[in-house]
């Protein structure tokens, strides 16, 4: 399964329970794409366990889809208090699916699944479920523009979808992507203001991509290589897997960032 095989751990996990880290200086990325300069503005906590695959923001929570590599049923939705990192209201899937990528539009939330060709919809509030669509192809990344789901499948292309029917209306190839050892996936998704952030799945390429929506050109990259050495001692990154966790409040303008298995969570304030 190459989500869980084909990757080095990530080095990127933060202290404390919640913490104000002194300023810093901007961090940059270094590459021949323009870098975005960002600042770690605050920590908090994040279950270690969560197996993070779709991450959202709505009215003050966290909304996570996580995925289960063994298969045991604890593939999870779950709405999170962000200070605290504690569920609050949770669904656990069937034994046979691995939950994916994760959105919400009019009221209602969207989440994929990796192999199992299934976006479950429910109702945002109750967690009801309110419709089982069937796509096919592999289920990684999701968000919206507030018109259409926008998915992706590991691959370079973006896939539009309506969402009443989740029928296809359109694709976008990503183009002028950076690799790393020739090997890149777009992975978790967010829409903010016209462009996508993506993080990408690699195995040594811990950043995230800025994506212009209408062209599929990339623009701009955050680089969050070394974070867990200047944050986290080693004894709480055992179990980290990959970057993979965009949300954005757009009413602070912020970015709730974390990963599979990181006992935290970034907000972070584009420079």
């Amino acid at each position: 399964m190459k989500k869980i095989f084909w990757i080095l751990n990530l080095a990127i996990v933060l202290v404390g329970c919640q913490t104000n880290p002194s300023p810093d200086e901007p961090i940059t990325a270094t590459s021949t794409i323009p870098n975005i300069a960002y600042t770690i503005t605050n920590v908090y906590p994040h279950n270690i366990d969560s197996y993070t695959e779709g991450l959202e923001f709505h009215n003050g929570f966290l909304y996570e889809s996580t995925g289960d590599p063994d298969y045991k049923g604890n593939s999870l939705l779950v709405k999170t208090d962000i200070t605290t990192g504690k569920d609050l209201q949770k669904v656990n899937l069937a034994k046979q699916y691995f939950g994916e990528g994760l959105t919400m539009l009019n009221g209602k939330i969207y989440q994929l699944t990796y192999k199992e060709n299934k976006c479950f919809v429910y109702d945002a509030k109750t967690f009801k479920l309110l419709n089982t669509f069937t796509y096919e192809g592999q289920g990684w990344g999701m968000t919206n523009n507030g018109k259409e789901i926008i998915m992706d499948s590991g691959s370079n292309i973006l896939f539009y979808r309506n969402p009443e029917t989740f029928a296809i209306t359109k694709t976008v190839p990503v183009v002028g992507m950076p690799t790393s050892n020739g090997v890149i996936f777009i992975n978790e998704l967010e829409y903010v203001n016209g462009f996508i952030y993506a993080n990408t799945w690699t195995s040594d390429f811990d950043k995230i991509v800025k994506i212009e929506a209408a062209t599929g050109k990339v623009v701009g990259i955050l680089d969050f290589t070394g974070v867990l050495d200047k944050y986290a001692p080693a004894n709480e990154t055992e179990k980290r897997d990959v970057l993979n966790g965009i949300a954005y409040d757009s009413a602070k303008n912020i970015f709730y960032i974390t990963g599979k298995n990181w006992p935290k969570m970034f907000e972070v304030k584009l420079n």
